[in-house]
């Protein structure tokens, strides 16, 4: 899910976008395009025609070998593609170069076709045409406010959740694609600025200030309450972790204390959720922070930081709602939104406080009306 730390834009993001499309000639129509790293790491990956893909490989010095034969520090094969990365099948162009001792492959792709594609890869097709609307637009702001902040960059974002799932062709669907054509060119923003669309899967009842997660306050990513969730699959959960198991994931964070006694809450954010823990063992006390040992034990179930601590035998058992870093939209709780009969306006302005929903020009934005305000009101 999407998540980072806002920086801001010191030209208009509109030119910033500008600078990164395809223009053929200047009455040509100006078409945005998003630049997507779709795999970075130093082992083989098949690339090509989605029917004739062939091995990248490093060879001696870190340069390309493409298809068995030394190449330049950058690649960009023949034709018009679909192209096969991996296990991706993409649309757009694709170039494969070697930086810094890995391979990696970036995708061109049109800003509508990579919406349609990652309003599948957040969410099923199945849910309701309003709750993919709400994603179609929280997903094309992300986007345009990374590649605001990042022009200056070799890419925009990543193809994973670091960013935001984008997974190419396959998580296309008629469903996704009518979502993306729905609210073609509409974002949400702040003061005239593409907003950090944060989004998650579960709150578990409420969301947090993007000032609790990452130490700087968003006006419009503020706390708020959420309804409906029952149905989510990570709403309620539970993960234990033995104590000798424990003491040794946190000793691998620099969190030594010997023998490991008690983690208990020390101090909890606005929203609820763990903000600092207290450590105590046979060598001495320690701190940590709640998302640092949500990052230790996330493969083990931790899902959020909305969690409390019980000690079961020789084992901590931590009990806990929600899945993501809680900030920005639920998607679950959208998709509740939109089976009580919410439009994806009023979602979008549920989760997104005192933002505007606007339409991306060539030149500028074109206001549709009023602030969308949500229960929470304005500014």
């Amino acid at each position: 899910m999407a998540s980072g730390r806002r920086l801001a834009l010191s030209i208009g993001w509109v030119a910033s976008i500008l600078c990164l499309l395809a223009c053929g000639n200047a009455s040509a129509r100006v078409e945005p395009r998003v630049r997507v790293l779709l795999y970075e790491d130093s082992a083989p990956i098949e690339v090509g025609p989605a029917s004739q893909p062939v091995s990248v490989t490093l060879g001696p010095g870190g340069r390309l070998r493409v298809a068995g034969q030394p190449h330049d520090a950058a690649w960009v094969p023949d034709g018009r593609g679909p192209w096969r990365v991996g296990s991706r099948v993409v649309r757009g162009e694709i170039q494969v170069r070697a930086a810094e001792g890995r391979i990696q492959v970036l995708n061109r792709i049109d800003l509508e076709d990579y919406v349609a594609s990652t309003v599948g890869g957040e969410m099923s097709p199945s849910w309701p045409a309003e709750a993919l609307r709400a994603q179609a637009v929280a997903a094309r702001t992300y986007v345009l406010y990374e590649a605001g902040r990042r022009r200056h960059a070799a890419w925009d974002v990543r193809a994973t959740a670091a960013s935001q799932v984008y997974r190419g062709i396959d998580a296309e669907s008629k469903e996704t694609r009518s979502a993306a054509r729905a609210t073609a060119g509409e974002v949400l923003t702040w003061s005239g600025e593409p907003i950090l669309a944060a989004f998650h899967s579960t709150a578990g009842g409420r969301t947090a200030a993007a000032a609790e997660v990452w130490g700087e306050d968003l006006p419009y990513l503020r706390v708020v309450d959420v309804e409906g969730e029952d149905e989510a699959p990570h709403t309620y959960w539970r993960t234990a972790l033995g104590r000798a198991d424990l003491a040794r994931r946190l000793a691998s964070a620099d969190v030594a204390v010997g023998e490991l006694r008690t983690i208990t809450v020390d101090r909890r954010s606005p929203s609820g959720r763990v903000a600092r823990l207290l450590v105590r063992g046979s060598e001495g006390d320690a701190t940590l922070g709640g998302r640092q040992l949500r990052d230790l034990l996330s493969d083990l179930g931790l899902r959020s930081t909305l969690f409390e601590i019980r000690v079961s035998d020789d084992a901590f058992v931590f009990v806990g709602s929600g899945y993501g870093h809680g900030v920005g939209m639920s998607q679950w709780g959208a998709r509740a939104m939109a089976e009580q009969g919410a439009s994806y306006e009023r979602i979008l302005g549920r989760f997104y406080p005192g933002t505007r929903l606007e339409r991306l020009s060539s030149r500028r934005l074109v206001g549709r009306g009023p602030r969308v305000a949500g229960r929470e009101g304005g500014r």
